[in-house]
């Protein structure tokens, strides 16, 4: 499908995330980072995110499809690097909706490469083209405190992470742990490395995030806003400190 719509354009298709990097988990998306030498026409995005929904689905459901998400670059807009880096597509199960009534974001800055590119460079499964060590530049350790930084900053109130209470808790847990040692853990294992760290009265959210993630739990962090509310603003001045920490030279 890649070959069919990106052409002699496609350079080189890596394999990262859940996949590579931990194994699947129960409810885990399948992560593919596209590599291209020229930005992509308007139908060649459209044509392309519309096939890509028949190869991925949601809820995961036994013998069915994994959710894809896709990132498409464009090499020489983020070789050399800069930042922000510019994405060229991205495809996920959340654009959907707006993927079937034809609604296709164009290219835009986006911070999260500066993250997606690193775990690239760490632990990637290389599909076609050269390993990602070869084909991208080492993201600087201020961009990707930066970026990191720049994530949790989305997340303010309870409109913010309502019905992505278990992701938002596990990225928050990850962006903590990111920040304090420079590794880039699975959500589980970041997961567990926080709640050797939280306050006793945050430990139960993030302990059924992370069971829920696992399957080990049903998730019922909907219902509990006032313990995500409370998680969220702890594990966001953490990750305030460990991001001031590493722009004044501490880490």
């Amino acid at each position: 499908m890649l070959r069919r719509h990106l052409g002699e354009t496609l350079q080189a298709i890596h394999l990262f995330g859940s996949a590579v990097d931990g194994g699947l988990k129960p409810h885990s998306d399948i992560d593919v980072l596209v590599t291209v030498s020229a930005p992509l026409t308007a139908a060649t995005r459209q044509a392309l995110m519309t096939d890509l929904l028949s190869v991925s689905a949601w809820p995961v459901t036994e013998g069915s499809l994994r959710p894809l998400e896709v990132t498409v670059l464009v090499h020489d807009a983020v070789v050399p690097w800069r930042y922000p880096p510019l994405r060229e597509l991205q495809f996920g199960e959340w654009l959907r909706e707006d993927i079937e009534h034809g609604r296709i974001e164009p290219a835009a800055p986006d911070h999260d490469l500066a993250i997606l590119l690193t775990k690239a460079r760490q632990h990637s499964l290389c599909l076609m083209g050269p390993p990602a060590t070869e084909l991208f530049d080492p993201v600087p350790q201020a961009d990707l405190a930066r970026a990191l930084y720049d994530t949790a900053l989305q997340w303010n109130d309870e409109a913010d992470w309502q019905g992505e209470e278990r992701n938002i808790l596990l990225a928050l847990a990850r962006i903590w742990l990111t920040l304090t040692t420079g590794e880039i853990a699975p959500k589980d294992t970041a997961a567990a490395w926080a709640l050797q760290r939280l306050p006793e009265e945050h430990h139960p959210v993030l302990a059924t995030a992370r069971a829920a993630y696992l399957g080990e739990a049903e998730d019922d962090l909907g219902d509990r806003p006032s313990a995500m509310s409370a998680f969220v603003r702890y594990a966001r001045g953490e990750i305030e400190r460990g991001y001031l920490g590493i722009l004044r030279g501490e880490n």
